[in-house]
């Protein structure tokens, strides 16, 4: 689009008052409504040829015109970065992404980032959400493995991220925990924020505390550990990691959360085989209603190599005494 394109809206008689930004929300059927948001505070939006804020209230027979600025120019780069596609249409697509993988561009991460990867699969996410983040509606950590949605349209993006506003999505992980659990299942209600002391930890020691909630139930208990489903009902940085350490269950493999016992878990495990390098939290199972047909869908992913090989492990090595039942159903 060039610098001059624009757009003129007449509010119809009948139509009730209501806020700029949401007028155009329901008229524009392309950008989100934070586009359209920033599009109003750089003065771009007009009514009756006059400058207005978000929260104006329009009314039947305003003028409102909007200058639609050209698409920007990211300095991201297309990355030929291989990507597990487990289902992809005109609106959406699901990756498995590995553990390892940066979802997003940050401060000492500029690229090889799945951004940079899913930019080369589709060059048209550069307009869609935010200039860093194109196309992204949730993300993963570093180190977690596991499913992923990415909009592919703006009208998908919206209509996406209000299904985890309003919790609808359905998402289930993967963890292997420390310690013997008392309960076979559970939730944590637990606010979180970023710790007042360790910058780099979420926790309850927050001064902008957020509520936070987990459900979890255990699959298999081991001596040392439990293999365990968690379903997050909010979205919370770290959270799930969070909420098993303040259980004192952190996750085998979180250098981050964990402490002596998962160190010394570390190491039994590296002596009989395999090697835990990073937090065990996969997520496993993915499932929301499509956001151009409405079908409710869901996608399955099961543990990546690394992960099952210290659920066999556990199995072989870390078996609970015999009269004890050692799965749950």
């Amino acid at each position: 689009m060039s610098e001059t394109d624009s757009q003129r809206f007449t509010v119809t008689a009948g139509e009730r008052p209501q806020r700029l930004d949401h007028y155009l929300g329901l008229k524009l059927h392309g950008p989100s409504r934070a586009k359209i948001q920033r599009w109003i505070e750089a003065g771009r939006v007009l009514v009756n040829e006059t400058p207005r804020r978000a929260a104006h209230k329009v009314r039947p027979g305003d003028q409102v015109t909007v200058c639609i600025p050209p698409p920007v120019k990211t300095a991201l780069r297309p990355e030929a970065i291989p990507l597990e596609i487990v289902y992809e249409d005109d609106h959406l697509l699901i990756v498995n992404k590995p553990a390892g993988l940066v979802v997003h561009p940050a401060p000492g991460h500029d690229q090889g980032t799945l951004v940079n990867a899913l930019l080369h699969h589709c060059g048209s996410l550069r307009e869609v959400g935010g200039r860093e983040r194109p196309g992204l509606v949730h993300r993963l950590d570093k180190e977690t493995s596991g499913l992923l949605v990415v909009a592919k349209t703006e009208a998908a993006m919206r209509d996406l991220a209000a299904q985890f506003k309003h919790h609808t999505i359905e998402r289930r992980y993967l963890a292997i925990a420390a310690g013997r659990f008392d309960r076979r299942q559970g939730e944590i209600a637990l606010a979180i924020g970023r710790d007042r002391v360790h910058r780099k930890k979420f926790s309850a020691r927050t001064s902008r505390p957020k509520a936070s909630t987990t459900r979890y139930r255990v699959l298999e208990q081991f001596a040392s550990a439990a293999l365990v489903e968690a379903a997050p009902l909010t979205g919370r940085t770290h959270q799930i990691r969070v909420h098993f350490a303040s259980l004192h269950h952190p996750l085998l493999g979180d250098a981050l959360y964990g402490g002596p016992a998962i160190r010394r878990l570390a190491a039994q495990a590296a002596e009989a085989g395999p090697a835990i390098t990073r937090q065990m939290l996969h997520a496993q199972s993915l499932g929301l209603r499509h956001p151009a047909t409405g079908q409710m869908m869901r996608w399955e992913a099961p543990p990546p190599e690394d992960m099952a090989a210290v659920i066999a492990w556990l199995r072989q090595f870390d078996r609970v005494d015999k009269e004890k039942s050692s799965r749950y159903s």
